[in-house]
């Protein structure tokens, strides 16, 4: 309580606990699997774990309600339709537009060519992963969605020469 008999406020503002349950270990070998191999059919899956398959469907459906499997997504070589040039392009936005930071982030995932994009903390707002089929594509992205942009302070381009996955091990 405080000098006034109210309960004493903290600076600190609490933010609800994201996992509504924890995982169990079945639960985790489970989305380590998956991360391996997103179409692994479920009767095998089922197998790999150890259960029966309506118990890995239930968990895996579970999992998807839950939001922690948020979706199953195909893994493009994009080289082999046409675009062999990715890049990750640093993004600073102007101190006089960081009221709309997420809404901007929003704005460029929408744009074509674009993979990625991850609010960061650092020298640079976003990092923004692109994929074009040349370096004029490239340039022409950056120079029509960022450098000609009001809210940009700067940006800094680096090209990927090679896409290496993780094991997505945290799991």
């Amino acid at each position: 309580m405080n000098a006034q008999g109210s309960p004493a406020t903290t600076s600190r503002r609490s933010r609800p606990n994201r996992i509504s349950s924890p995982l169990d270990d079945l639960d985790r070998q489970l989305l380590a699997e998956l991360v391996r191999d997103g179409r692994i059919p479920n009767n095998v899956l089922a197998a790999r774990l150890g259960v029966a398959p309506s118990t890995c469907l239930t968990r895996t459906k579970n999992l998807m309600k839950r939001g922690i499997i948020r979706g199953f997504r195909a893994d493009v070589d994009y080289s082999r339709v046409g675009a062999d040039l990715q890049a990750i392009v640093s993004v600073r936005v102007r101190p006089s537009a960081r009221s709309g930071l997420l809404e901007f982030g929003r704005r460029l995932a929408d744009e074509q060519g674009v993979l990625n994009v991850f609010f960061v903390a650092g020298a640079f707002d976003f990092l923004v992963h692109v994929v074009a089929p040349d370096t004029e594509g490239i340039r022409e992205f950056v120079a029509l969605n960022l450098s000609g942009n009001a809210e940009i302070e700067s940006t800094q381009t680096s090209l990927v020469f090679e896409h290496i996955l993780g094991s997505g091990s945290w799991i």
